[in-house]
This record gives structure tokens, C-alpha cells and sequence, in this order.
């Protein structure tokens, strides 16, 4: 953890007061150049007019700056916003990622490349949101004040005398959890939003998945911003408040708001934004909304030249008016994994989950570590070491014909603790060939370990109006702590996958009590993930009889 300065405010979350902790946030005099003093003007280079510094008050009185770029002449046209906290003027640019084209010096980092967009008639906007680099305020991470920002950002631009009145958004990853809480802001001159990857609800997506406590990849996030204040300091805070609270749900968008035209973009392979794009995709209200999922990674899709001109379509419908087809495209387009053979990409559905959809039931059987597509009548048990990053129970199943897996999966588990009060769960649904090796889909050249789930036992209670058959929602209220000899069912949800299996390969469910993912290949020397565990002693897996253990998988026909 970072020694930087902390301050902690009281802050009220509908009828809640929460003390919020912050840590001082990196001074820009100490950011390598990444932030450079204010210097309003204009200046012209290549037909592309840029604002520099540009500040916009907000309705707290707050003042943040931007960046706009457009294009040299032009009248009547829209705004695309770059939402983040990477530096208006120090992102994308300035970033070397393999295999990827360079965009130009103008691009916020994981945001839309002004070099591309105002050569088509539009304007890039590039915000330093509040608290960030010379913009004022305290850094909130997204939540009601992060949208409502965003509104009267919105609001502004859509006054500017070069504008046509219709503002959109794009840009992956915080740039793309932003669009959710501004969307449900409904800002009247807010016309479209292009997510591409993003959570949707920072303690079941980032913080606390199943309960499992993680901070390693947002200290590292916050102990690299940039601004003159503070940082809202999530990493402690989620130790301070492990359970549910008015202050997390705050950072879960208000679905049922979002009505606004959206195309948004997934994968089956983020550990961070693959469970929450899905959720918001399912849960917006938007009449008008697209789901593509691509085979690659974000970075990457987001870079494509034939992402970005299917992106310009959508935005030309939407933002310009044309009436260029559009709305003839799928609503989703999904790519189906097939690791060892070759990808499905873009295939044409309907909706998501697809209506199709046969949910079977695969039965564990601990005495033959096998997956059962009937019930197993004898009782058994598996048992492992919890907490020494060996320990494993595997299940597997051989197909006897080519068998497509596309959408939620839950895993129902008897479990039981011996040595402990308290279990963390690590679940993954892998694909084996005809001979038991492994399959895995590649990430950046690293190999994903395929649909995974988590659970902390003490967190299994259900929200059950929120639960469905397929999709368990936890309602993280309170801890339910076992004891000793104690068995209990719990419901582990599966993130969505999409993959083929053929003849003669095999399913695999791994059940360990440690986490494993490709991002903690990505930057040697650096584990991506901290999870700060609970487990002792062994995990015991009850199975058949009277515990009814299984994986429901979503087969597709």
C-alpha cells in the first residue's frame, strides 16, 4: 500500500452517512511530463483544430479541463467524449502495446484517436475528469457524482457553437464503466454510448467477487493517478466495508435509466469486464442496443480497422442522422471459442442469452472424478489442500458428439471445511483434447484458463428475486460463517462462456481454493491479482445422494 497522505470524509449515500477514505493522489509535478501545467490556446496542425485546457464548471462549482479536437472548418457536428483518467494530452499516444497500431499523440489512453475521427466529421473530446491531472475535486471512482458530471459535461458541449447537439461516448475499460453511470443520468443531449468492456458493479465485478476480497489491481490503479487532491480509495475501503453498503451500491449504475442507444462490446476471456458488460447488456433498457463479441482482446478489437469503421456506422446513424442501415444489423454477434480448432466470429443471433438455450445438468461424482449427465446415487467426497496453491478436486466429461456451451453456467456445491470456519472457492471450466491436454483460449499470447467463478462461503445467502435458475446473485448483507463438521449447498456463479467442444474432447471443472489468470502473465515480475484469502486446512466436496452437486451448462442446439 501506498504511504501517501489520507483523509477520510463523511459522505451520504441516500439514507446513509459512510466515512469515505481517500489517499493524496500523485502530484503532476511528479508525473514524468504526463501532466503538464495549464496552458489554454488554440492551435491548428493538419486540418485538426485543438482546445487546450479548456475548463467546464460544473453544478458543485467544481472546474475540470479538456481537450477538443475538431475538425478544421467544420459546423453542425458531434462530439465523441473520452471519459477518464489517464491524461488528456498522456494516453494512447504514448503507449507501446504489441501488435497493435500506435494512435496518434491526441488519443486518451484506451479512448477513440482524434487522427481517425475528425478526418470523418466528428469532434473528440479528452476530460480529465474530477480530481484528475489540473481539474479540481477529489477523484470519485465512477457512482452517482462521476454520472452527474458527466451530464452537465454532456449539457456544455452540446451548447458549443461548432456542435450539432448530439454527444456520445467511447472507449474501453474505465472509459467504458463511465458510459453506464452517465447514461442513467439521461443527459438530454446524450445520443449514443459505445461501450467496450467495462464492469458494471465495482464490488461484485472488481473489489468482491463472490465475497472474495481482491485489491491488488485497483492500489495499482490508484497509486498511479495524477491530480492536485485526492483519490476515493476503494482498495482500503472495501477492508473497511466488506459487506454490502449504500457507498457499493453507488457504484452500480441504475440500469432500468439507461435507455439511450448503445453498442456494446464484450469478451468471454476478461477477468475484470466480461461478467459486468454482459450484466449491462442484459439489463439496460435501451430499445435500441447491439452486443458484439469478438475472439481477441479489447485492446486489440478496439484498434481494428474493421471494429472501428462498424463503430463509425453506428455513430453516423446516430450521431449524424444518416440513415445508413444500421438498425438491419444483428442485434448480437457473437464469437464462439474453439481453442485447438477454429473460432466462430460475428455469428448473427437475436438475443442474449439466446432463447434456445437447453440447460443440463453435468453431476459430480467424487469417487470417479467424473461429470455425470445423470444423478449420482452414491455419496462421496473429494478433499484437498486449501491453502498451499496445490490443492485441486477436477470433474471432467467426455463428449460423445460436438457440443456447443454458450452462456451462464452455475455450479451447485456441497462443501464442507475441515480445519477452518471459512472457505474461498476458485472455480474453471476448461477444455480438454481427446488425450486430457489442455485447450486454451490465447489472450495477448497467454493462455486463459477458461469460464471461472468464485465464491467466499460465508457470502453464499442469495438475493432470491434476483437469482434465476441459471444465474445466482448474492446479496453479500451479511457472513455465515461455519462449523465445525458443517455442510452447506452453495450456488457459485460461472462467467458467460462461448465455446465448442467436439467429438472425443473432454470438459474439465477444477475446484481449488487459489486464483489463477493470463493478466498475471502480462507484466513480468508483477502479479496482477492480491487476493486477500481466508482459507486453512482442507476443502471437502460432498457429491451424490442426498448432495446433489452439479454444474448446469448451457448447451445450444
Amino acid at each position: 500500500m501506498s504511504e501517501r497522505k489520507i483523509k477520510k470524509e463523511l459522505r451520504t449515500f441516500g439514507n446513509e452517512t459512510i466515512e469515505v477514505l481517500y489517499r493524496k493522489a500523485l502530484p503532476p509535478e511528479e508525473s514524468g511530463g504526463r501532466f503538464p501545467e495549464l496552458n489554454p490556446g488554440t492551435s491548428v496542425e493538419d486540418g485538426i483544430i485543438n482546445e487546450r485546457d479548456v475548463g467546464v464548471t460544473l453544478r458543485d462549482g467544481t472546474v475540470i479541463y479538456v481537450d477538443i479536437f475538431r475538425p478544421e472548418g467544420a459546423e453542425g457536428i458531434p462530439a465523441i467524449v473520452a471519459w477518464g483518467p489517464f491524461g488528456k494530452r498522456a494516453g494512447g499516444g504514448d503507449h507501446e502495446i504489441p501488435g497493435i497500431p500506435k494512435p496518434s499523440k491526441m488519443t486518451m489512453f484506451e479512448g477513440p484517436d482524434p487522427e481517425y475521427w475528425c478526418r470523418h466529421g466528428y469532434a473528440v473530446v479528452n476530460v480529465d475528469i474530477r480530481g484528475i491531472g489540473n481539474s479540481e475535486g477529489d477523484m470519485q471512482h465512477w457512482g452517482s457524482q462521476d454520472g452527474k458530471d458527466g451530464y452537465d459535461v454532456v449539457e456544455w458541449l452540446a451548447a458549443r457553437e461548432w456542435c450539432n447537439g448530439r454527444i456520445g461516448f467511447s472507449g474501453n475499460s474505465w472509459l467504458a464503466i463511465s458510459q453506464w453511470f452517465i447514461a442513467a443520468e439521461r443527459p438530454p443531449h446524450l445520443a449514443a454510448i459505445a461501450p467496450w468492456e467495462g464492469h458494471s458493479d465495482m464490488y461484485r465485478d472488481d473489489l468482491s467477487i463472490g465475497g472474495v476480497v481482491e485489491t491488488g489491481f485497483s492500489d495499482r490503479s490508484i497509486l498511479d493517478r495524477v491530480g492536485r487532491n485526492y483519490i476515493e480509495d476503494v482498495a482500503n475501503m472495501i477492508h473497511q466495508y466488506p459487506l454490502m453498503n449504500s457507498f457499493w451500491e453507488d457504484k452500480i449504475p441504475r440500469f432500468e435509466n439507461i435507455d439511450v442507444p448503445a453498442y456494446i462490446v464484450a469478451s468471454w476471456t476478461n477477468p475484470i469486464h466480461t461478467l459486468g458488460t454482459f450484466r449491462a447488456f442484459c439489463n439496460i433498457r435501451s430499445t435500441e442496443k447491439w452486443l458484439r463479441v469478438h475472439n481477441t482482446q479489447e485492446w486489440v478489437d478496439y484498434a481494428d480497422p474493421e471494429s472501428r469503421e462498424d463503430l463509425r456506422r453506428f455513430f453516423d446513424r446516430y450521431l449524424k442522422g444518416i440513415e445508413n442501415g444500421w438498425e438491419e444489423t444483428p442485434r448480437v454477434r457473437l464469437s464462439i471459442l474453439d481453442p485447438g480448432g477454429r473460432d466462430i466470429v460475428n455469428r448473427p443471433e437475436k438475443e442474449f442469452p439466446l432463447l434456445r438455450t437447453e440447460y443440463v445438468k453435468l453431476y459430480l461424482d467424487a469417487s470417479t472424478g467424473l461429470l455425470s449427465p445423470g444423478p449420482v446415487a452414491k455419496e462421496s467426497k473429494a478433499r484437498y489442500r486449501s491453502d498451499d496453491e496445490q490443492g485441486k478436486a477436477t470433474f471432467t466429461i467426455r463428449f460423445t458428439e460436438d457440443t456447443e456451451l454458450t452462456g451462464f453456467m452455475k455450479l451447485r456445491l456441497w462443501v464442507e471445511a475441515d480445519g477452518a470456519d471459512d472457505m474461498d472457492l476458485f472455480v474453471y471450466v476448461e477444455k480438454l483434447d481427446e488425450q486430457g491436454n489442455l485447450l486454451s483460449p490465447m489472450v495477448l499470447g497467454h493462455p486463459c484458463p477458461g469460464a471461472q467463478g468464485m465464491l467466499r462461503v460465508s457470502h453464499r445467502e442469495l438475493d432470491e428475486e434476483k437469482s434465476t435458475p441459471y444465474k445466482p446473485y448474492l446479496s453479500h448483507r451479511q457472513e455465515q460463517l461455519l462449523h465445525d463438521g458443517e455442510i452447506v449447498p452453495v450456488d457459485i456463479e460461472i462467467w458467460p462462456m462461448g465455446m465448442i467442444w467436439h467429438k472425443g474432447q473432454q470438459l474439465r471443472l477444477t475446484i481449488q481454493g487459489f486464483g489463477k489468470s493470463w493478466m498475471d502473465d502480462l507484466l513480468p515480475g508483477i502479479k496482477m491479482f492480491n487476493y486477500h484469502l481466508r482459507n486453512r486446512g482442507d476443502h471437502i466436496i460432498h457429491t451424490g445422494g442426498k448432495y446433489e452437486s452439479y454444474l448446469l451448462v448451457p448447451k445450444i442446439s
